[in-house]
């Protein structure tokens, strides 16, 4: 008997509309500016449907194959795919949790097939471990909670239709619990207040900040209700963590890949007055630093291609997940700031012209240790774990 299958849809060729992207990265920059046309353009090609199940209209591509377009526009224009990592992260974790048999947020991949945007608001000032714990009030109400603080470095800002954030509610002081919600855009008693004046990277994601002035999310966005601390960690919260971290990562290594390749290729053309040779791409140090890079370069890569595949194979490291994909984030930011730095060291004076383009990627790249897992929490995520400390124990 002849059998059928069905072909996977593959999403279209986007070579042309990442090199679009790139074209308009340093406008972005220099005005301020969202990124609407590229928002546009990516959307309308199926960017945001990347990790949409196929029976939702997306094209059902899991952890490692939404890294690999993540890097891939990164490369073009790291704060376009930093931005729209904000919803690329919860349309994938929602899939995985679909696939595994929880149907409980099936409504998220149904609106995201209909176009709808999801953003992050997990940033709080004075919180350095977000999603875990949260200076934002969750107090339940009949049919839902009422949400109340100021959430930072959302993106997405002028497009989002859901806002996924969390809150916490401490009306039983022995047991606070963290509360992770959706705020439909058409919800009241919020306001978003434009901060991103001109910050020092990543411009064109404009990430305005959230206030939430006792704001009514009904139980139905209710995605979670979970113990504060490394004690919630359910398979919600560390998907959070893959999707995020993971494409964290997968940005700054795609923005680094670009600017090892314009600083070396531009060395060749570099001159010297002091050298006796054709260039300085002939010089002894400049060679040393080059190969710095190299080194950096080949440990970001692996890593984050092993991590996404282990996740996608379903990989049983239990507790060490954590460990894992905070690890593998930070190794990513911080070797691609020491390339990015190195770069900006080679280029010489040039650098620090915005004709150079490092000088505004240089900025971009710095951000990367900002985004959670910051350096101390990865750190003490690290030590803790294999140490076999309780990793919810504070300092007294």
């Amino acid at each position: 008997m002849e059998t059928t299958t069905t072909k996977q849809p593959q999403l279209q060729d986007l070579t042309q509309i990442f090199q679009h992207c790139a074209e308009r990265a340093a406008t972005y920059d220099r005005e301020n500016r969202f990124f609407q046309e590229d928002f546009d353009e990516l959307k309308a090609a199926g960017y945001l449907l990347m990790a949409v199940p196929e029976e939702f209209g997306g094209y059902g591509m899991n952890l490692a194959q939404v890294s690999e377009k993540t890097r891939e526009l990164a490369y073009h224009a790291a704060p376009t795919a930093l931005a729209l990592n904000m919803h690329v992260y919860w349309t994938g974790l929602v899939a995985d949790l679909y696939r595994q048999g929880d149907t409980s947020l099936q409504w998220v991949l149904e609106e995201a097939g209909n176009g709808a945007v999801f953003a992050a608001g997990h940033a709080e000032s004075g919180n350095d471990h977000p999603a875990l714990y949260s200076t934002t009030k969750a107090e339940k109400v009949d049919g839902g909670y009422v949400f109340t603080g100021r959430k930072s470095f959302g993106s997405l800002t002028p497009v989002w239709t859901y806002l996924g954030l969390h809150g916490q509610d401490n009306s039983d002081p022995d047991n606070p619990t963290v509360v992770h919600a959706f705020m439909p855009r058409d919800s009241q008693n919020y306001q978003i207040k434009q901060t991103w004046d001109n910050v020092l990277g990543m411009r064109a994601t404009r990430s305005d900040d959230t206030i939430l002035n006792g704001v009514f999310i009904p139980d139905k966005y209710i995605a979670r209700v979970v113990p504060t601390g490394f004690a919630g960690i359910d398979g919600f919260v560390l998907g959070i963590f893959a999707w995020a971290l993971i494409n964290f990562g997968n940005v700054y290594f795609g923005q680094a890949k670009r600017v090892f390749e314009m600083v070396t290729e531009n060395l060749h053309k570099k001159k010297s007055i002091a050298l006796n040779s054709p260039s300085m791409a002939h010089h002894g140090g400049v060679q040393h630093d080059v190969a710095e890079m190299v080194l950096a370069l080949e440990a970001i890569g692996p890593i984050l291609d092993t991590i996404a595949r282990d996740w996608v194979e379903g990989k049983d490291y239990g507790p060490a997940w954590g460990v894992k994909l905070v690890a593998a984030k930070c190794n990513a930011v911080e070797r691609a700031w020491d390339i990015v730095d190195k770069a900006m060291d080679i280029s010489g004076g040039f650098g620090i012209f915005p004709a150079s383009g490092l000088e505004r990627m240089f900025r971009d790249a710095r951000l990367g240790r900002f985004h959670p897992a910051n350096g101390y929490l990865t750190r003490e995520v690290l030590a803790k774990g294999m140490l076999g400390l309780d990793l919810d124990k504070r300092p007294s």
